[in-house]
């Protein structure tokens, strides 16, 4: 078990589309999970850690003591609200960087978890965010890729100037 270092943008790895997972792997999951509450963060995806597969983790109550682990691996959204969601998203491969994001507020996601068996899951409020942000890693995007382009401008321009 090891904390792994959290890539930062701009890394090329962030912009890349991940590979199916074929076979599951404790031990990665494991380390990000790990990496994950030292960040301390509430979602991490494997490309976030320089591993370019179809799979994140989340849990969107330990901060408030609710432990609340879930692993996604190969997930796809079958459906989304049309009742949209918009707030700041922060991101641990964007540090001190809120992007103000408009989401759908619910969704239902597929996935396989840790015993290989398949999942649906209707998920609602800071999950289904949570979730979707997650998975845009996985298709090599950033919160930031989801505003308009002069607002991604601002974020970069902003972000270039802390770094």
């Amino acid at each position: 078990m090891s904390v792994r270092p959290v890539l930062i943008w701009p890394d090329a790895r962030l912009s890349q589309v991940c590979d199916k997972v074929q076979t599951i792997d404790e031990q990665l999951i494991t380390d990000m999970f790990e990496t994950m509450y030292d960040a301390p963060g509430r979602g991490l995806a494997a490309p976030q850690i320089g591993v370019m597969l179809r799979v994140f983790v989340m849990d969107v109550g330990w901060k408030e003591g609710e432990m609340q682990p879930m692993v996604c691996i190969n997930p796809e959204i079958l459906s989304r609200s049309a009742d949209m969601h918009q707030g700041p998203e922060g991101c641990l491969s964007m540090p001190e960087v809120a992007v103000d994001v408009v989401r759908p507020a619910e969704i239902e996601l597929a996935f396989t978890d840790m015993t290989g068996e398949q999942q649906r899951q209707h998920l609602t409020g800071f999950a289904a965010i949570c979730a979707q942000h997650e998975l845009d890693h996985l298709d090599g995007k950033m919160h930031f890729d989801r505003v308009d382009l002069a607002d991604r401008a601002r974020i970069l321009k902003s972000y270039e100037a802390m770094t």
